[in-house]
């Protein structure tokens, strides 16, 4: 068997120092016996392209999928993206083609799961969820399976409101959760023979959003008092992590194993950013006079995720077709805005910072005429660069590519028209929040009050570029490898079982840590692409519905 365990948002950073001291022994274990090294995600480092990356071998313009949500063609709306919006096959699809027995549970991007020889379960693949549920799994059987051990958790606690206990509260429901993967995985794997068998763990990722300040004595969001009473989190988490890991190598006794993040981690610092601030500030934008719309939407959702219990909000979320999510997240994102007077315009994301233009003839308002939009795209950059932190004189973009600079395909036309690298300020990064469609400072420095939000808040871990991988097993050099990145993964996986690519199929190439091997015939697939988006139908959204009435809600 090839098992590959998935640890998002972990960092060569953290598991290094912490194999090395003995804390992490399979982990370290694998590290001596195999190769590992930094990996580079695509860029900007955001979940679901990274692991879609991971699966499919391409980059986002190839398999289309660039954030959790998509513009919607000739509108300033936006919806929120599922499986059926990737475009090239993914690698369990291929090993499927091939007749090789697979099974993934819980990667994102992954919703509705797809038919595979083997098993899928999805993973948090819809705005909030916290569980999954037969509507995750393929076949549907494993939704039994998935309840004999008492479910397949995402976070299975609330992540806005941060307080007294809240801490210890999140990590034992993380311990939990982890012990729970690792059943249903053993569960499965006792069951029978599997030639790829792959698990991810999203709590190495939840607990550097959280408890990063509780982590770092330099961090500024650092709470001294808090970090005595709980300890450190992260590496709490990552211990648990190292003992499934053992669990796992121990009933798979595997012949290859691949450790594999989507992207690393660092500290947030004390300072925000509101792009669209500053392109009001420089003329490219303007905002409609006082329009309350994006205030009260975003008001809106962050009161329905403080308020309805976890179990309704991914139900929730589905209702009409997801339409009443993607609306309201339309409208947090750009409501207020003058589409007649704009011309750049941006998201305001703080994991996936960009701007889009407002071109004529592509968005219905449009203001820039095409033939200017090179040199459009040249002076953003040079004003951006040129940017200053009146808090501390310092650069507050690091890097500015165009879209094409980072990805080529049939479906560029989908990413943001310019993708930024914020600076840090002594290692630690800004967050970019919204401007709620106000104007106001486009840098702050935040009152210590304000550091220690949860979700829709601000969060004191970020995503960082470099994540990490470790391969060990037969037909692997041992050593520190350099230079490997996401889109190489999917051919090294298929190098390992015997295949080799055909021409053109992957963006990345097998890793050179392989061993010279003799392979078998090349392997193709088509895309795997529903009818449609996968959504309750008609008679369980009228049933949702009147449920949630009764209970209030609506």
């Amino acid at each position: 068997m090839f098992l590959i365990v998935g640890l998002d948002g972990a960092t060569v950073d953290l598991v290094e120092p912490w194999a090395r001291q003995g804390l992490l022994p399979n982990l370290a274990s694998l590290m001596e016996r195999g190769a590992w090294g930094r990996l580079q995600a695509p860029m900007p480092p955001v979940t679901f392209p990274s692991w879609t990356t991971f699966m499919t071998g391409v980059n986002p313009g190839r398999h289309g999928i660039f954030d959790f949500t998509r513009r919607v063609d000739d509108s300033y709306a936006v919806r929120f993206v599922n499986s059926s919006f990737r475009k090239a096959p993914t690698l369990w699809r291929m090993l499927s083609d091939a007749g090789k027995r697979v099974c993934s549970l819980g990667i994102p991007g992954n919703y509705p799961p797809e038919p595979v020889n083997g098993y899928t379960l999805s993973g948090f693949d819809t705005p909030v969820t916290v569980r999954a549920d037969a509507s995750f799994a393929f076949p549907p059987s494993l939704a039994d399976d998935v309840e004999a051990v008492g479910g397949f958790p995402f976070a299975d606690f609330q992540e806005f409101t941060i307080d007294e206990g809240w801490h210890r509260r999140a990590l034992d429901s993380m311990r939990d959760a982890i012990a729970r993967k690792t059943d249903l995985a053993l569960r499965l794997m006792e069951r029978e023979a599997f030639d790829c068998f792959m698990l991810l763990f999203g709590e190495s990722d939840t607990a550097s959003h959280h408890f990063w300040s509780l982590h770092d004595p330099d961090s500024p969001r650092y709470d001294a008092a808090l970090a005595e009473s709980v300890g450190d989190g992260i590496r709490e988490t990552y211990i648990e992590l190292d003992r499934a890991l053992g669990r796992l190598m121990e009933s798979a006794q595997p012949s290859q194993v691949m450790i594999v993040s989507d992207h690393g981690f660092g500290g947030v610092g004390d300072r925000a950013v509101h792009l669209n601030r500053w392109l009001e500030a420089n003329g490219y934008l303007r905002w409609r006079d006082r329009s309350p719309w994006s205030r009260l939407a975003g008001a809106a959702r962050g009161a329905a995720l403080r308020m309805i219990p976890e179990r309704w909000q991914a139900p929730l979320f589905r209702l009409r077709g997801g339409r009443i999510a993607d609306a309201v997240e339309s409208g947090v994102r750009f409501g207020g805005i003058d589409w007649q007077n704009t011309r750049v315009f941006s998201e305001e994301l703080n994991y996936n910072p960009a701007l889009w233009l407002n071109v004529r003839g592509r968005e219905p308002g449009g203001t820039v005429d095409p033939a200017d939009y090179d040199a459009l795209c040249g002076e953003l950059r040079d004003a951006l660069l040129d940017w200053k932190d009146p808090t501390c004189g310092r650069p507050v973009v690091r890097r500015v590519w165009r879209r094409d600079e980072l990805f080529s395909g049939d479906y560029v036309g989908y990413a943001p028209d310019l993708v930024l690298e914020l600076e840090m300020i002594d290692g630690y990064s800004y967050m970019c929040l919204p401007s709620r469609g106000e104007s106001g400072a486009s840098v702050e420095k935040l009152a210590p009050s304000s550091l220690g939000g949860g979700k829709l808040a601000g969060m004191s871990g970020s995503h960082r570029r470099d994540g990490i991988f470790v391969l060990s097993g037969e037909g692997v050099e041992a050593g520190r490898y350099r230079g490997a990145t996401m889109a190489d993964l999917a051919p090294t996986v298929m190098a390992l079982l015997g295949f080799a690519a055909v021409d053109g199929q992957f963006d990345g190439v097998p890793l050179a840590c392989l061993e010279a091997r003799e392979a078998a015939p090349a392997v193709g697939a088509t895309a795997w692409n529903s009818d449609g988006e996968s959504y309750y139908d008609e008679d369980q959204e009228k049933a949702l519905q009147s449920r949630l009435e009764r209970l209030g809600y609506f």
